[in-house]
């Protein structure tokens, strides 16, 4: 595990967090690093279009299907 220093963060914001360690039971130390570890393991926009372009869907719609569907729809 490592250690991580932030710097310039805001007064408020600092307080903020403190109160909600405060309600969780925790220190501020863990309930960050706990957020933190949330944070990071949700994936990006950009993460996630690639995981969708990547994948292969050979019996699905074709883009133009898609297009012509929702032409169709707005009729």
């Amino acid at each position: 595990m490592g250690t991580l220093y932030i710097r310039g963060v805001d007064s408020a914001a600092i307080d903020v967090l403190k109160a909600r360690a405060a309600a969780a039971g925790m220190s501020l130390s863990a309930y960050v690093g706990g957020e933190l570890a949330k944070l990071a393991a949700r994936p990006t926009n950009a993460e996630l279009a690639e995981r969708l372009w990547s994948q292969s869907r050979p019996d699905g719609l074709t883009t133009d299907e898609i297009v012509e569907a929702v032409r169709a729809s707005r009729r």
